[in-house]
């Protein structure tokens, strides 16, 4: 996925920022796709939070390994949400 597809993904990334918001308990007005995660001063206890509830919402596996732990913004994480989902989605067909 490229930056530019950020926008298609438009309800992907609103219901990233709902579940960052609500897991690292940050106001939502200051997500967005460039939002910086270093700066939201996310601690590492929230990342967990955050992947369980991915996982849960989304309905795949995220390892702690992945590129989900990389993601330095917002845009990132969404990113790494939507390439999980489409292997998931791929791998039944």
């Amino acid at each position: 996925m490229t930056e530019s597809d950020i926008g298609t993904t438009s309800d992907l990334m609103q219901e990233v920022i709902d579940i960052v918001a609500a897991e690292a308990m940050i106001d939502r007005d200051k997500l967005s796709a460039t939002a910086r995660l270093d700066e939201l001063d996310i601690q590492s206890a929230d990342y967990v939070m955050i992947l369980m509830a991915v996982e849960e919402r989304f309905g795949v596996y995220i390892s702690i390994d992945s590129g989900f732990t990389e993601a330095e913004t917002v845009g990132d994480l969404v990113r790494a949400v939507a390439a999980k989902i489409a292997e998931g989605s791929g791998a039944g067909a």
